[in-house]
């Protein structure tokens, strides 16, 4: 089997992107399923390997690509040894770094030289520059790959939800959400399930965007005039996407469950529920790229950095997923190019919801 090229960008350097990094790569079963390319500062490194006592974790810096290890856990040195550490603070430089090392990894990611992204949580506010006038990591890979759309995609054992919209104030969220827009979300979020999560014949649940889902137009009209047909439309293409359902109802009641993913209207629907059901062990997955980029689905965590009590079982499960996404898309791809339609677009096989119950 081969050992997947993981590049790792480290994130916001104040925060606990080096702490659950090099938890991670603590356990020596993780090079025997890929290649590990941290992209930061070996400096920055070797001071987080002190304040938490992480001696147990080898790195290998080095200066390019090219000159990584196979069989140890690399750090390509890409940010001037002069930076700073200030734990829990929001800095420019922590900001500058975060850019430097993610541009880095892109770099090399689009050149071939490794296989797939895992980033750590960056400060979105710190970031900012002329060079980075995004929302996010998101928007950001958006530009880079030159996508035409992507679904921010939350995903667990537990459930798997993406979003019409993401970083937008709730004032503005109405005039995100068209028929288009949800459309283009549904056949992103199918293909995702289809090529990268290998689901069969998968279900998606679309939730309303007023209170009891517009109560036939008692509360809004946006479930009448919008949600619905965008939901025919899809099934017209053959996606079967159900709704839309009361999102308080929807997730209270274990309704979710029923489906392989679910597709919310903005952000906090969505991730309101997958933080307080999925229980730290969620990762964030950009549907809709090229290529496969996996996050940890929390943030830099700035009030427990440098303490030693970061969990690290986002960023493992982001590590792991990125590498199964890596060999579900290829194993799809070879079938495609042999003429041969994989399992999940030739079978009627039940879904993966239906299995489980």
């Amino acid at each position: 089997m081969k050992r997947i090229k993981v590049g790792i960008t480290h994130g916001d350097i104040n925060g606990i992107g080096y702490e659950i990094i090099l938890n991670t790569l603590s356990d020596p079963r993780i090079l025997d399923m890929c290649i590990p390319v941290i992209y930061g500062s070996a400096k920055v490194a070797a001071y987080y390997k002190k304040v938490l006592n992480l001696n147990n974790v080898a790195i290998n810096s080095v200066r390019t690509i090219d000159e990584i290890h196979p069989k140890r856990n690399n750090l390509i040195n890409c940010v001037d040894d002069n930076v700073k550490v200030e734990l829990g603070k929001a800095t420019t430089i922590a900001g500058e770094s975060a850019f430097i090392a993610l541009e880095q990894a892109i770099s090399d990611l689009k050149a071939g030289k490794i296989d797939v992204l895992v980033t750590a949580p960056i400060n979105k506010y710190d970031i900012q520059s002329d060079k980075f006038p995004y929302k996010g990591h998101t928007d950001y890979l958006q530009a880079k790959f030159e996508a035409s759309d992507v679904v921010m995609f939350m995903v667990s054992e537990v459930m798997r939800v993406g979003l019409v919209c993401e970083h937008v104030p709730l004032s503005q969220v109405t005039k995100y959400i068209t028929q288009e827009r949800i459309l283009s979300k549904l056949k992103i979020i199918q293909e995702t399930l289809l090529v990268d999560f290998t689901v069969t014949n998968p279900k998606i649940a679309v939730l309303g965007l007023n209170p009891h889902a517009g109560d036939n137009g008692l509360l809004g009209n946006e479930e009448k005039e919008i949600i619905i047909p965008a939901i025919e439309a899809a099934q017209q293409m053959n996606i079967f996407a159900f709704g839309p359902f009361a999102a308080d109802g929807f997730f209270g009641s274990g309704q979710f469950k029923q489906f392989d993913a679910i597709l919310a209207m903005y952000h906090d629907q969505g991730l309101a529920p997958f933080k307080a059901l999925t229980a730290g062990q969620g990762v964030n997955y950009t549907a809709g790229l090229p290529i496969i980029r996996t996050s940890p689905a929390h943030g830099t965590a700035y009030d427990i950095a440098g303490k030693g009590v970061a969990s690290c079982d986002s960023f493992r499960n982001a590590l792991y997923m990125a590498c199964d996404a890596y060999r579900s898309r290829t194993t799809y791809k070879e079938l495609a190019a042999n003429k041969l339609k994989p399992l999940s677009a030739s079978l009627d096989l039940t879904s993966e919801s239906e299995i489980e119950e």
